[in-house]
């Protein structure tokens, strides 16, 4: 009897949603870290196993949006949630529901969908605090089930994992069995891309730079990816700050976005990174629907 379906993980930002993606797939197709709203766009993950085919779905957090940006991603995550077979709720182990938790519930509270509670980062708390957590959770509505794990060190995934394969319904795959994901190859490199900028810069500045690739070229024979890639910044004083002194901070972004994509393509790559602005490109409706927000 084979299975398959489309499961959403949604949460509020920060709770470790493309952690635990990455842990089921396997391999790191979904950047992150530790600053809130990293994932801007929906993220497919397809994990094969003899008993289906399961496509993951990793959506932006769920908050109280004040920027078109924002605005733009949460719409995103909602709209993910509307067309799946199972949806994972992803909170945190803290003591108190934050305001973005209650929002997520508020949106899941007319869903017919089932909704799996995932209580992630079990490895920073004791056991017996969990039950008053999953008490006050129960409440709050009616889950499927309630499943403890951490996304980091996958305490529990294979918990997870089987309770889905006993929810999915029957049905052939949607997606060959050798793939991991629907996304291109340019897609990752951009992320690839904004992951350096998000762990090597501050404050605003990975809020309002975003990545597009102006060419990718695989010369198979040398074995040599060619990437040329423009980041968009919103002011001219953050082109300077992601320049940075004698160009270091650009060098920086592009060697380690460059080392990525060559473990992840398993090819050598050659990037070239250019900065331009773009005044305010992240409260610009258009810009941002050219860009695919």
């Amino acid at each position: 009897m084979f299975k398959s379906g489309f499961v959403a993980i949604a949460g509020r930002p920060n709770v470790g949603k493309s952690t635990l993606l990455n842990t089921i797939i396997g391999e790191r197709i979904a950047i992150t870290s530790r600053k809130p709203q990293t994932t801007r766009n929906r993220i497919t993950g397809i994990k094969n196993a003899p008993e289906g085919q399961c496509v993951f779905i990793d959506t932006p957090g769920i908050h109280r949006a004040k920027t078109p940006l924002g605005r733009s991603l949460v719409s995103t995550a909602l709209k993910v949630l509307t067309g799946v077979d199972i949806i994972l709720f992803m909170v945190e182990t803290a003591r108190r529901t934050s305001p973005d938790d209650s929002l997520v519930l508020e949106a899941l509270s007319d869903t017919s969908t089932p909704v799996f509670l995932i209580i992630n980062k079990i490895d920073r708390i004791a056991g017996e605090d969990l039950l008053p957590l999953i008490d006050r959770m129960k409440n709050l509505h009616p889950f499927e089930t309630i499943i403890p794990l951490s996304a980091v060190t996958g305490c529990n995934v294979d918990t997870l994992l089987l309770e889905l394969w006993k929810h999915l319904p029957e049905g052939p795959p949607f997606f060959p069995e050798d793939m991991m994901t629907d996304l291109s190859e340019r897609f990752f490199a951009s992320e690839m891309i904004r992951e350096q900028i998000t762990l090597n810069t501050h404050q605003e500045l990975p809020y309002t730079t975003a990545v597009v690739i102006d060419t990718f070229k695989d010369d198979e024979e040398k074995n040599l990816i060619r990437i040329q890639a423009t980041v968009l910044v919103a002011k001219q004083s953050q082109k300077g700050i992601l320049i940075g002194k004698k160009g270091g901070m650009l060098k920086k972004i592009g060697t380690g976005a460059r080392l990525a994509m060559e473990r992840f393509f398993g090819s050598r790559v050659f990037l070239e990174l250019f900065v331009k602005v773009k005044k305010d490109w992240h409260e610009s409706s258009s810009m941002l629907r050219e860009l695919g927000y």
